[in-house]
């Protein structure tokens, strides 16, 4: 194999490798924000039902001690309604959700860090072109693996991602930025 063949491969290699890549980083974003999303409306639901609750028992004592008809009636329209928040939380376990979006994202955030090991070491001419694509099936099978264990995400958390990424740059840094974590040693300014 000529020295042209084998840039030309290596080259493939780093196209997909990279293509590779950024579909991690939005998988991963996207987990994330899926989390957060149903964290908020997990909250908002709870919230909710505390608030019914408190109005439901204001009502009832309304009834018990005035006689007003219409705080029982009252009390009994909220106390469907909050019938209907726990059917819901019985039925759609958010939090387990949660939990599920949150570990998804925590096992892409270690492929995705590997994924950039992999390209920096290719950058680096440090592997051989065997190595590289035995680095990469590697990280392809636990990416497989990570995708079936992970819940499906919906498209405003992907906007979310979206924005994050790329109008927040939430997961990129100026060298100043960099160089106020690193002791003045590894300072690049």
């Amino acid at each position: 194999m000529g020295q042209e063949t084998l840039t030309n491969n290596l080259g493939t290699l780093v196209a997909q490798l990279r293509e590779n890549y950024g579909k991690i980083v939005y998988s991963h974003k996207t987990q994330e924000k899926c989390a957060d999303i149903l964290a908020a409306q997990n909250r908002l639901i709870k919230n909710l039902q505390i608030i019914l609750s408190a109005l439901i028992t204001t009502g009832l004592l309304v009834r018990i001690f005035k006689g007003e008809d219409w705080a029982l009636i009252v009390s009994t329209v909220l106390a469907a309604l909050q019938f209907g928040f726990t059917t819901f939380l019985r039925e759609f376990n958010l939090g387990e959700t949660i939990q599920k979006h949150s570990t998804a994202a925590l096992e892409l955030f270690d492929i995705r860090e590997k994924s950039l090991s992999l390209l920096t070491d290719l950058k680096a001419n440090l592997l051989t072109p065997e190595e590289i694509k035995g680095k990469r099936d590697e990280l392809q099978e636990e990416l497989s693996k990570t995708y079936k264990g992970s819940p499906r995400t919906f498209s405003k958390a992907y906007k979310e991602a979206q924005k994050a990424l790329q109008i927040n740059d939430e997961l990129t840094f100026t060298d100043e930025e960099i160089d106020k974590f690193l002791p003045n040693a590894l300072r690049k300014v």
